[in-house]
């Protein structure tokens, strides 16, 4: 148990396959921003906070890059090292174009 979340037997197996130490994932539980993603909540340290905790003498440029996949029911899922932060922003909507929103509502009345 790490703050809370438990690992899953995936996740232990992850972290030692990539060398993602016990620290590292701590780190990211407790430093790290939530954000809710596609059914899970996703803990991502980058050299955003790497930076802004640096001032406040904690040192996390070690763990740059780690992230840690949870389930809404507090369980580690997996553990990965990635410094790709695109797939954590939210996806956009598809555009709606405004020549079928027209047509419709002249369909309707």
């Amino acid at each position: 148990m790490m703050g809370g979340y438990e690992l899953t037997k995936h996740a232990k197996q992850r972290m030692e396959a990539r060398r993602i130490s016990i620290e590292a994932l701590g780190a990211a539980l407790w430093f790290g921003p939530m954000v809710y993603l596609r059914g899970a909540v996703i803990f991502a340290l980058g050299r955003k906070e790497a930076r802004r905790w640096a001032s406040h003498a904690v040192d996390l440029s070690e763990y740059e890059g780690v992230q840690v996949v949870c389930s809404h029911d507090a369980q580690v899922l997996t553990v990965y090292r990635s410094h790709n932060f695109r797939r954590l922003r939210p996806r956009c909507r598809a555009p709606i174009h405004r020549r079928s929103y027209f047509r419709k509502r002249r369909a309707r009345g």
